[in-house]
């Protein structure tokens, strides 16, 4: 099994790669030696291990535990489980450090690693700083040992501790009240983590569940387990409006992700939930602070502060927003994807199952209001109508894309021969130019060889507008630096 390293796998937010080709048992082996000497320094020896449902996580389990253990860490496995219960060892365990092995949302033949020190996952420039201990960590260890291997056999002198069982039994005991409000409420697992608590904890809230692919299944052999795709909520949709159900929701492969469907069927995107949760909580922290990303929409900002809190747009990633998060002491944060992290009531870290729980908590709340109508869809039914586009990504080389955005900025920055003329420029995470009836923006994503363009407005014809001109710039300027 090859021990060459593909660099590629070092992305922004974790390190993610095909696993029968780049994750192979002896690099991943040596990743856990590199992650021990990067925590040794930090005066860390301790961390929790736990994966996901797909095939090859048992066996990237053994290898890093394997790679950690062998340098002196002392690794408690957890097993099996959604990443926020990994996070959630964090907390309930107080470890120095933490590894989640997940593909996430990605293909069946992907996994990866979410790497935590502290309470916190690392990213970016820490996550380079790992790839470089790579080749120091594995020289170092071949000095002391010599060229041999170890054995597929090796007994792992680590601990086991079952995480689900606190988990579950935590969430269970956050939400007691409301129990005898009937809600009719159907969960689509994907075949990913969240059947492991999911349906357990909403039926334990008094909800009548219908499960849907709740059984683990690295093949994920119904739909693809990522729920800001529409086809992959069509069989949820149709189960609503069969079962009459109040509610549906979705949950990527590892859990920290959520998708929510009316009772209508219609698909809540991550801004529209933001609206939803920011009311609830202001009404109880008044003046609160939220934190969201450059790609939601203006509604959602004018929103929050119409009910008297503070809206903060910050860079897209989970792993920025939640450090943005803590810098500000936001009760919550929240992006399009589908990543909600709630400090409010939570340890803010990004939880899909503890979501689903507010969420359905929320609409019990409504539903015991005898004034209000008690649909899910009726607490959105006050905002403007806006018209938008969901996310417009195209291929650009990761040699230029970021020069594209900086030449697109310069041209907004001189905007006397542009067709439309912007009020507001904000260049927190690429730029979003804002018009009076609208906004567009264009960013460079952090982890793929790609642009991403997003545009709003009041109505169809400002919003044709604004997207065929900003996307006439961008590709010219495309054509100006390839």
């Amino acid at each position: 099994m090859s021990d060459m390293i593909n660099t590629d796998i070092f992305r922004e937010y974790d390190i993610r790669g095909i696993a029968d080709r780049d994750l192979t048992t002896p690099v991943i082996e040596k990743l856990g030696r590199a992650f021990a000497a990067y925590l040794r320094p930090k005066g860390i020896t301790s961390a929790t291990v736990g994966y996901d449902a797909r095939l090859s996580s048992p066996r990237l389990c053994d290898a890093i535990v394997q790679g950690l253990t062998s340098e002196g860490i002392d690794v408690t496995i957890i097993g099996l489980c959604p990443t926020p219960a990994l996070y959630f060892s964090l907390f309930h365990l107080n470890p120095g450090a933490g590894v989640m092995i997940t593909g996430s949302h990605n293909p069946a033949e992907f996994n990866g690693f979410k790497l935590c020190v502290g309470k916190d996952t690392i990213y970016g420039e820490e996550i380079q700083k790992l790839k470089q201990l790579m080749e120091t960590a594995h020289s170092s260890w071949l000095v002391a040992h010599g060229e041999k291997s170890s054995a597929i056999s090796y007994q792992l002198p680590a601990g086991s501790y079952p995480i689900m069982p606190d988990y579950i039994a935590y969430l269970k005991d956050l939400f007691t009240t409301l129990r005898d409000v009937p809600l009719k409420v159907v969960l689509d697992s994907g075949n990913g983590t969240a059947g492991l608590a999911a349906p357990e904890i909403i039926r334990a809230m008094g909800c009548e569940v219908i499960e849907l692919f709740s059984e683990p299944d690295g093949r994920f052999p119904n739909h693809h387990p990522d729920p800001t795709v529409p086809k992959n909520l069509s069989v949820l949709i149709e189960t609503i409006k069969t079962a009459k159900a109040d509610i549906g929701i979705a949950f990527d492969g590892d859990s920290d992700r959520i998708g929510v469907v009316d009772e209508q069927g219609n698909i809540l995107w991550g801004d529209q939930l933001m609206v939803i949760f920011s009311r609830d909580i202001l009404r109880n922290i008044p003046g609160a602070t939220f934190v969201s990303e450059v790609k939601c929409s203006q509604t959602m900002y004018d929103d929050i502060r119409s009910h008297g809190g503070t809206a903060i747009m910050w860079k897209t990633g989970h792993s920025l927003i939640k450090a943005r998060m803590k810098e500000v002491h936001a009760a919550m944060a929240g992006e399009m994807s589908g990543h909600l992290f709630f400090a409010d009531r939570y340890f803010g870290f990004d939880d899909a199952i503890y979501a689903a729980c507010r969420i359905v908590e929320i609409l019990k709340k409504l539903k015991s209001t005898p004034e209000k109508s008690g649909a899910l869809s009726s607490l959105l039914a006050d905002l403007p109508k806006t018209f938008n586009t969901p996310e417009i990504r195209f291929d650009c080389p990761d040699t230029v894309k970021f020069k594209v955005v900086e030449r697109v900025k310069s041209i907004f920055d001189q905007p006397a021969g542009l067709l439309l003329q912007p009020r507001e420029l904000i260049a927190v995470d690429g730029l979003r130019a804002v018009f009076n009836d609208g906004w567009g923006l264009i960013r460079a994503s952090n982890t793929q060889p790609v642009l991403v363009m997003r545009f709003e407005a009041n109505s169809s014809s400002s919003l044709n507008s604004i997207q065929t001109m900003m996307q006439d710039i961008v590709h010219r300027v495309i054509r100006e630096l390839s």
